[in-house]
């Protein structure tokens, strides 16, 4: 009776391409779930609420303040559900302050809030987070 023996074929090309393949992943993963593109002193970002959007990966408010329209984006939909926050909390045109970590790009109008507040109730986005000043 003939043995048939199978080998798997691992070419260094193959290696390599999984490789530079699993490194990009990551990095986009890093990129969007971390916090490096956000500086590390938090501000108030006060305005009137121009949208709201529920959809993952991210609940996102689109805020006008004097200097702009703002993106801010929330904690995953989980985490915002845990602070309390749900849809139905807000309606575009309340005012709101939005206290977080800005981009570090300041032609980007962008923030990653830990805490909002919203006439007059305050959702803790990443009470962890939050820094007393």
């Amino acid at each position: 009776m003939t043995r048939l023996s199978i080998k798997p074929c691992l070419s260094i090309t193959g290696i390599l391409a999984a490789t530079s393949i699993a490194t990009a992943l990551a990095g986009t993963a890093a990129a969007h779930h971390g916090w490096s593109w956000a500086e590390a002193d938090q501000i108030d970002l006060k305005g009137t609420i121009h949208s709201i959007s529920f959809a993952p990966p991210h609940p996102t408010l689109e805020i006008r303040a004097e200097d702009g329209l703002w993106r801010v984006e929330l904690g995953n939909p989980n985490q915002t559900q845990r602070s309390g926050f749900l849809e139905g909390q807000a309606k575009v045109g309340d005012q709101i302050i939005a206290t977080g970590n800005r981009s570090e790009d300041r032609t980007e109008k962008r923030l990653k809030a830990v805490r909002i507040t919203v006439s007059g109730k305050t959702f803790d986005i990443y009470p962890e987070r939050i820094k007393t000043n």
